[in-house]
């Protein structure tokens, strides 16, 4: 599936999600709705997978994304009044860590589903 398709239906799960249980509540239960709901859409959605930090090829931490969808895609569920550079920031870091080039920060808050796709490069 190539990252349209793979954005396009994460994208489509999320809406069903959201006009299902609303705005505005806190980010756990849109996770836990957005992974239930991956599934029965034929996804393999890993919640809170860790992804080990290295500091000078030792692991000093690690990172959690919300969900992980086929190995394939980051997702950072949150109800925060808009996606901005520090949720990009984030899950950019969230792709360098985990080695994963596509990530969608989804924000479940506001009457109108919002989500901002991030592509890391290979030169990253």
């Amino acid at each position: 599936m190539s990252f349209d398709d793979s954005s396009y239906a994460i994208i489509g799960c999320a809406m069903r999600v959201h006009n299902a249980l609303g705005p505005g509540l806190r980010e756990k239960p849109y996770e836990n709705a957005l992974a239930i709901e991956l599934r029965n859409s034929g996804f393999h959605a890993e919640q809170q997978r860790a992804y080990p930090i290295l500091y000078l090829d030792q692991v000093v931490g690690d990172c959690i994304p919300d969900i992980t969808v086929s190995r394939e895609v980051l997702i950072d569920a949150k109800s925060i009044d808009a996606i901005g550079e520090n949720e990009v920031a984030q899950m950019l870091n969230y792709l360098r860590i985990s080695r994963l080039e596509l990530g969608l920060v989804i924000n479940f808050k506001n009457p109108k589903l919002e989500w901002q796709r991030v592509v890391r490069s290979h030169r990253e």
